[in-house]
This record gives C-alpha cells, structure tokens and sequence, in this order.
C-alpha cells in the first residue's frame, strides 16, 4: 500500500524506512508534525502480521503525539517509530545501535523514548549511537510508565467525577485491560484509592501479582471489555474499541492508557450514542512525555519530579474542558479533544 493514499496517512512530514540486514534491523519512523517543536514519541517493538500493519501504527500514532503534545501545550511535535520484530526473541545490542544510527541521520527532528516491547535499557544502548533519546535516567525522568499512569489515575477521577458524581473511586469497580509497566501502576493507584479492581492480561504472572497484591479478580483477557463495572480501563493495544466489543460494552466510563484505542474515527460517535465517557486516549496518557519535557537534557535545568508530576495533574483540567466543550457543542468527546488540540496547534 503507498505511503501517500493509506487511510492513516495525515500529511506526515516525513516517513522513514530504516534498514540494516547484518543488525536485523526494519524500523519505520513517522514524523507526523514539528510545528510546536521536534517530534518526541516512543519505539514501539511488534511482531506486527503484515509491513502495512507497522506503517498504519507507525502513521496513526504519531498523529497521536502531535496531538498529545498540543493538548498539554508541549514545545513538541508528535513523531512515532516502530521496529519489526518479536520483544521477547529479537532484540540485540547491535540492533539498538543500527536503530539509533538511523535516528541520529534525521539530525534532531525525532527523538524516540520507550513504547510498548522496549525498556529503558534498550533506550540506554540506543543513546550509544545518538543522543536524541527521552526517558533515560541520565535526564533524571527515567522510565516514563509510572508518569503515564499517575496521569491516567487523574484523568480517571475527572472522568468518573463528570460522568458518575462525587470525587471518591471508592468502591467503584474498575476493569484493567493490560498490565504492562503502566497497567500495573495504575492499579495500585486504582486500589491505594479504594477501587474494586478487575484484571486481565495474556502474561499469567502480571495477573497473579495484582491479584495477589490489590486482590483483584482476574478474567479472561477477550472478555474484559464486557465486565460490569463503572470504569473500563484499556492499557494493552489499541483498537480495542471497535463494532464488536463497544455493544457489549457495561462500563459508563471508558479511561485508559492505551493509544489508539477507537478502531475507526466513527467509534468515538459510537461511544457517545451509547452513552458511554469516553476519555480520548491522548489526552488521558499524556503524562509520559510531559515528564519526559522535565528532563535535564531537554530544559537544561536539574529534574525536578514535583513540577513534572503537578505538570501531568492537570490532565484532569483538560479532560474537563474537553468534556465540556463537548456537552456544549453536541458533539463525541474524540471530536472535541481533536479541535482543541487542532486551536492549540494553529495557535503555534
């Protein structure tokens, strides 16, 4: 499928295809826009079906992190990269550095940072052949997960405040879809606050430690969606919103970290018919590359983790306007959140 005409793409300025045989290494790397600044956004590692599969993520999640970045007024614009492979099997040294060697050419416009199927440590080997790389410990924010998590904790009070009344997650039933270094974060949040927890994820261990740790009650990972509670939390892939779960959807409130979690724009309209909240999902997870705009390397201040973490605290502040302009204006709160981030980008 060309670049050009696939449905993901959005007037990117630059998609890049990265190449080393002897390193193993197939990355794209999709720079969506550097308007507000350059494009900051994590490697994500998949063992993805078809090479249209890792374009269409790369395409749509560097949009993503435009607007992310516009939403929380960030000097950044939005950029994503994706190596092809499987995380568990393919990951190597001399991979890192082949994927680092490629960011290094683009001359600062993308600086990459951590994603699903990559760690720190893989982002300390690839800041061996560039220095454009976030999260690492030496810009003092570190792994960017407990951030995000933190940010989507607030956003789901500002959610469950708008949709269900009353400041307290006491006693409220949230079910966690995916419990990577972000899901499991959250849920300790979510139960330090006195939320009922549900669980699931394809990694019987993760399950077991918040089960053991939160007394959480684990369900199978394909039916999660479907589970009685106030609050659906996605924190796995995305897509999980789509024409076959959002009907069996039971949740009033729909909050997590996943990216891209409407299959299709139209999803958002789906939800709202529904009556369900929707927490526009780059909005909610801002709260990794917020802290990562704290770093040391990006201010030339010393990190400082209180402002960073009062910084990502007012996602709770916009998802609150969003949810009002779209109270106001009739319309999905997807919707809503794009145009405001679109005032924020036209403003810069």
């Amino acid at each position: 499928m060309p670049v050009f005409k696939a449905p993901d793409y959005a007037g990117h300025e630059q998609v890049v295809f990265a190449s080393d045989p002897d390193a193993g290494l197939q990355a794209i790397i999709a720079i969506h826009d550097t308007t507000r600044g350059p494009a900051l956004g994590g490697c994500r590692m998949w063992a993805y079906p078809t090479e249209q599969d890792a374009i269409a993520d790369a395409l749509r999640l560097s949009r993503g992190m435009t607007y992310k970045s516009a939403l929380a007024e960030l000097p950044l614009g939005g950029g994503k990269a994706v190596v092809l492979g499987d995380p568990g099997r393919d990951k190597s040294a001399a991979l890192w550095r082949a994927f680092g060697r490629a960011i290094e050419r683009l001359g600062g416009r993308y600086v990459t940072g951590e994603d699903v199927g990559t760690s720190v440590a893989d982002l300390e080997v690839v800041r061996t052949a560039t220095a454009h790389v976030a999260g690492i410990p030496e810009g003092g924010a570190g792994d960017p997960s407990p951030a995000t998590a933190f940010g989507v904790f607030v956003g789901i009070q500002a959610a469950a405040r708008r949709r269900l009344g009353g400041d307290s997650l006491a006693g409220l039933r949230v079910a966690v879809q995916g419990l990577g270094h972000v899901g499991l974060c959250l849920a300790e949040h979510l139960a330090d606050a006195g939320a009922e927890l549900v669980v699931a994820d394809l990694a019987a261990e993760r399950v077991e430690t918040a089960v053991g740790r939160y007394g959480a009650r684990a369900v199978a990972p394909a039916r999660i969606h479907a589970e009685p509670v106030e609050v659906f939390a996605p924190c796995a892939m995305g897509a999980v919103l789509n024409d076959e779960t959002i009907p069996e959807l039971r949740a009033p409130v729909v909050a997590g970290s996943a990216n891209n979690q409407l299959a299709e724009a139209r999803h958002g309209a789906a939800l709202a018919e529904r009556g369900v909240l929707y927490a526009p999902d780059y909005a909610i997870n801002a709260g990794g590359i917020i802290n990562v705009s704290h770093e040391s390397t990006r201010t030339g201040r010393p990190y400082d983790r209180q402002a960073a973490f009062a910084r990502i605290a007012r996602i709770h502040d916009t998802l609150e306007r969003i949810f009002e302009i779209a109270d106001a204006e009739r319309i999905p709160t997807s919707t809503a959140a794009d145009r405001l981030a679109e005032e924020r980008l036209r403003a810069a």
